[in-house]
């Protein structure tokens, strides 16, 4: 069975979700040969845009793959919490009928997500938009975490903005 990615944005886009993706997934929608499992998302955490993802997909069947209050995302302080207590980068959420991809929520990003939204492009696929990242956001982002695969992602990234094969 295949993973059903673009009922994860429907489900988003019904209700009016503000958000990014990022990740894996951002780079395939680039046209970066990457393989990916699941779905990474900024979304603008300072407003009411956690509670509204964590109601919609809830309602989806989605749940927190932590033993939490999916709701726990909209609190400000216990995001601050999770990052210094747990070293938490993502909140995962998976989708019980095992037909969606997992879904992970950045807690924080190092591009805001106001630079993030403004310079994203959107892609449609099978009649559902998609807001991605910019391809000098997405190399940011990987420069900063830094990880050996992100780097391998940031010299792909590279290789696509100067037109040579990837």
């Amino acid at each position: 069975m295949r993973t059903d990615f673009l009922g994860l944005f429907g489900t988003l886009n019904s209700a009016r979700v503000p958000y990014v993706v990022v990740g894996g997934l951002a780079l395939l929608l680039h046209g970066v040969d990457r393989v990916t499992a699941d779905v990474d998302l900024v979304i603008d955490l300072a407003t009411g845009a956690a509670r509204d993802l964590v109601n919609a997909v809830t309602a989806a069947g989605y749940r927190p793959v932590a033993p939490v209050d999916a709701a726990l995302l909209a609190d400000a302080a216990i995001r601050d919490q999770w990052r210094a207590e747990r070293n938490m980068e993502v909140f995962s959420l998976w989708d019980t009928t095992n037909r969606r991809p997992t879904l992970d929520v950045l807690l924080s990003s190092p591009v805001p997500f106001t630079d993030l939204q403004r310079d994203a492009l959107t892609v449609t696929l099978d009649g559902v938009p998609i807001t991605v990242a910019s391809i000098a956001h997405l190399i940011a982002m990987k420069e900063h975490t830094a990880r050996p695969r992100d780097l391998e992602d940031v010299q792909r990234l590279r290789l696509l903005l100067s037109g040579a094969p990837t």
